[in-house]
């Protein structure tokens, strides 16, 4: 594998570290990776909360525990190294009722089978130590959750790929991949006959993974079906109401984390995301549509058999999107002080959240080599915290498994 040239889809932070490890592990080998929009980090590594996640919700021995874990530790040295932001302000989840507390203790269990660090659960009165103005009758504390500006540090990633000898090609819209004697061909928009082959090929599309991989004689499924996420940032007069990071506790029925306060990396504070169907994988405004992207959701029956298994958290979703006062409503049932606070649009970004037919959501990474070719086929979060390590793992795993 050392001399081979390597292909890669995507200048996401995912794409992009895949690349700098085949750097780093084969020196002499040639890297290019293709883009389609004129810069890196253009999708979801620059549409997210920034958050470098710990690893409290995820399945002991799963990827997403395992990788999460590592990737943590590799973005907190990449950062330190490169001399990127990096801010350890800690988080809580919070439990509001009984209810809650309960699934709080299973969080409690996951977190130490995962070994997060120097989690704790926390009282009443040791949640106001932490978090002055924040409620709740239990509370699980990571003190090592951190942020960063993930769209940064893909922007410092690429410089270095650069520095390695690789290429980042910037205006290439990949439709599809062909095997034949042991030689991938990346077949690009009918209006481009820039021809490329390659020895493998990693193939990380994020909102259209599941098109290129079908479209490449992967499987069709899972489908990647794209949820929204609004962000507020609040009046920076009240920032100082919270010092870090408050989630509530998620409910098990219903994917998504729910509405929270999130300490960004330039200080501000942010409400949000809420979580709801997009029309458009990459309808970033929220004022755009995309006649396709609606079809392939409307025309799957795991669509329809998630939404009928959701439809309260869905309905209270909804009124999250067309009211602010709803919006902020859920999050002051945490931070009262703030039930009032103006805010203004933030960032939006769009999940590419793989589903199945029978309407599940798929909850583990799902990276899937298809001879020459590795698809990274679910990567939501924590993708983004979990790059450098899927990078790995793919690299000196699922790669040289052949």
């Amino acid at each position: 594998m050392i001399n081979n040239h390597y292909g890669i889809i995507g200048g996401g932070i995912n794409g992009l570290s895949v690349a700098r490890q085949l750097l780093l592990d084969f020196p002499d080998s040639r890297v290019t990776v293709f883009e389609k929009e004129v810069d890196v980090a253009q999708h979801q590594s620059s549409h997210n909360s920034g958050v470098v996640h710990a690893g409290l919700y995820y399945e002991p021995n799963s990827l997403k525990a395992r990788l999460c874990r590592r990737g943590a530790e590799l973005i907190k040295q990449y950062c330190l190294e490169h001399n990127l932001a990096y801010d350890e302000c800690g988080k809580v989840v919070v439990a509001l009722n009984e209810i809650e507390e309960n699934r709080l203790e299973s969080l409690y269990r996951k977190s130490i089978a995962n070994k997060v660090p120097n989690v704790q659960m926390l009282n009443t009165q040791e949640i106001k130590e932490v978090e002055p103005n924040c409620i709740g009758i239990k509370a699980l504390y990571s003190p090592h959750t951190a942020i960063v500006s993930y769209g940064d540090i893909a922007k410092e990633i690429a410089k270095e790929i650069k520095k390695k000898g690789g290429e980042i090609i910037f205006g290439k819209r990949v439709v599809n991949l062909s095997e034949k004697n042991k030689k991938i061909t990346v077949h690009f928009s009918d209006n481009d006959h820039y021809h490329a082959e390659f020895d493998h090929v990693i193939a990380c599309a994020g909102l259209q993974s599941d098109r290129l991989a079908a479209q490449s004689g992967d499987i069709a499924t899972p489908k990647i079906v794209p949820f929204f996420g609004q962000y507020y940032v609040i009046d920076e007069n009240y920032k100082e109401h919270v010092k870090g990071l408050i989630y509530p506790v998620p409910d098990p029925k219903y994917p998504f984390l729910g509405v929270h306060f999130t300490k960004r990396i330039d200080g501000q504070m942010t409400i949000g995301p809420n979580a709801f169907i997009s029309l458009g994988r990459e309808n970033y405004s929220g004022k755009d549509y995309n006649v396709s992207d609606i079809y392939d959701f409307l025309t799957y029956r795991g669509f329809w058999k998630f939404s009928s298994k959701n439809m309260p958290a869905a309905m209270r979703e909804l009124r999250t999107v067309l009211s602010q006062v709803s919006f902020i409503e859920e999050a002051a049932k945490y931070v009262p002080s703030l039930s009032s606070v103006s805010v203004t649009p933030a960032t939006r970004g769009i999940r590419a959240q793989a589903m199945e037919t029978d309407g599940s959501l798929v909850d583990d990474f799902v990276i899937r080599k298809q001879g020459r070719i590795t698809h990274i086929r679910n990567a939501p979060s924590p993708g983004a915290t979990s790059s450098l390590a899927i990078a790995e793992y793919i690299v000196r795993e699922i790669m040289t498994n052949s």
